[in-house]
């Protein structure tokens, strides 16, 4: 459901600036963006860049390197999601295209994402090419797969998948893929469609504010598996902050500052339950195929793209 809240549906969380409805955001059109079939090709992070190891982003290097630093403490990341929905299977497969937000209104692509057609659960592949969506391009850099009923979700980065025969490196040694994050979606309390409830699972970091680095070998070393067991270790638990009820707009809502503009139960924020307000990522609607995706340290760029990929797969076992 990704329509406006009214008086008589106060399931669905309503997104507004200072918790007043707004219009569309400056700058937000509701046509497709021109950006959903070809992604800008600025490269410099532009004034006032937040990573100051990455003055441009020339090299599909660089970009994948980009894409797995955690964002720079005390920095607001600012970003944008477009969805393409054009083609003859794009209504079923839309491609997603991940932009940096300059200071000075240009973007600057980071990462896209797809569905993979042939697979039983979700699975959606991620890579620093906009053009080549493949598992074994030379651009792939992640991967979202879901459980079978689609409210447990796993984010790996690239490497080899354990439970497939392995092949070793030039250096004969055998990388395994590193697990991202995990997002869980549970029911919410009310029983109805509402709030999504989720819970978001990082590697911790180091004093070297590092990723701890986490390659499962056995699905019992998975991080679902390990939080399952209470072995959370090196495991740092998020949630997404519960929208307030407001009796004026009959609706639940959160303040997202101006960066989210249009209702809709995908909208959500991440905090950290000893800190609330401290967004770690916050995700939301700004028109039909545009939305807006600011993130913190600890997360980084992939992280928190293949969460908001997560947001948008249909969760049938918990609205």
């Amino acid at each position: 459901v990704d329509e406006a809240s009214k008086p008589g549906t106060p399931n669905i969380p309503y997104s507004e600036e200072e918790f007043q409805p707004v219009g569309p955001a400056p700058g937000f059109a509701d046509a497709r963006p021109a950006t959903a079939s070809r992604p800008s090709t600025a490269k410099s992070l532009g004034p006032n860049n937040p990573y100051p190891d990455f003055p441009s982003l020339n090299e599909k290097e660089e970009l994948e390197e980009f894409a797995l630093r955690p964002a720079p403490q005390n920095k607001d990341i600012k970003c944008r999601i477009t969805r393409d929905k054009r083609g003859l299977d794009r209504g079923m497969y839309p491609t997603y295209y991940l932009h940096l937000e300059r200071e000075d209104h240009k973007r600057v692509f980071l990462l896209a994402g797809r569905r993979r057609k042939k697979s039983s659960t979700s699975n959606y592949l991620i890579s620093a090419d906009p053009t080549d969506l493949s598992r074994d391009g030379e651009s792939y850099v992640g991967k979202v797969r879901s459980n079978l009923v689609g409210t447990k979700f796993t984010i790996y980065g690239s490497g080899l998948n354990p439970m497939k025969p392995a092949k070793a490196g030039p250096d004969g040694l055998v990388t395994y893929r590193e697990e991202l994050a995990a997002v869980v979606y549970s029911t919410n309390v009310l029983g109805f469609k509402g709030p999504r409830k989720m819970t978001i699972l990082i590697p911790g970091m180091t004093g070297d504010h590092e990723r701890v680095e986490i390659r499962p070998e056995i699905e019992q070393q998975s991080i679902l598996e390990r939080h399952k067991r209470g072995e959370v270790a090196n495991i740092l638990e998020l949630h997404n902050k519960t929208p307030v009820w407001n009796d004026d707009t009959q609706s639940y809502v959160l303040n997202f500052h101006g960066r989210v503009t249009q209702a809709s139960v995908k909208n959500f924020q991440i905090i950290h339950d000893n800190d609330p307000d401290y967004i770690v990522m916050q995700f939301g609607r700004v028109s039909d195929e545009v939305f807006t995706m600011d993130f913190r340290y600890p997360l980084c760029a992939l992280q928190a793209f293949a969460i908001a990929l997560s947001s948008f797969d249909g969760k049938i076992a918990c609205e």
